[in-house]
């Protein structure tokens, strides 16, 4: 008996676009998360890509739950000494929620050059509309 390796040529990469509006946050990043690596196929891998691309529409209606919007803090450093800057969630929910919902994907994803390959193939937009209506998306439904 031999052992299954996919290759890259082996993988079916498939669009979907979730509608975010009124799903919890992480609820919906750690599912969204698996996709991009690849856990809900049959020949996942580890070592490899063997994700799907995911399109999140209406980033600007997702909720948090408990008292996050108040006392989750953002926190971003230049480098330099007192480059640190911090904003609450609340803030960035109302200036830039796609970067809200890309963070908490990226933090899901392994910490390497394939981590970084993976959060490629992921699209996120406040409203809902986006320009991937070529790549024909399916609609996937995240359970709350």
């Amino acid at each position: 008996m031999k052992t299954y390796m996919p290759s890259a040529k082996n993988i079916d990469r498939k669009w979907y676009v979730v509608d975010a509006a009124g799903l919890t946050m992480g609820r919906l990043t750690s599912q969204v998360a698996a996709i991009l690596r690849g856990k809900n196929k049959p020949q996942f891998t580890p070592f490899m890509d063997m994700g799907d691309y995911v399109i999140i529409i209406n980033a600007s209606q997702i909720k948090f739950t408990g008292k996050k919007l108040e006392k989750k803090v953002y926190s971003t450093h230049t480098g330099q000494p007192g480059g640190k800057t911090e904003i609450l969630a609340k803030h960035m929910m109302e200036k830039n929620p796609e970067l809200a919902v890309k963070y908490a994907v990226k933090g899901m994803l392994p910490k390497n050059a394939l981590g970084r390959q993976m959060f490629k193939k992921l699209k996120v937009y406040a409203g809902a509309e986006h320009e991937h209506q070529a790549q024909k998306p399916e609609v996937l439904v995240i359970e709350a």
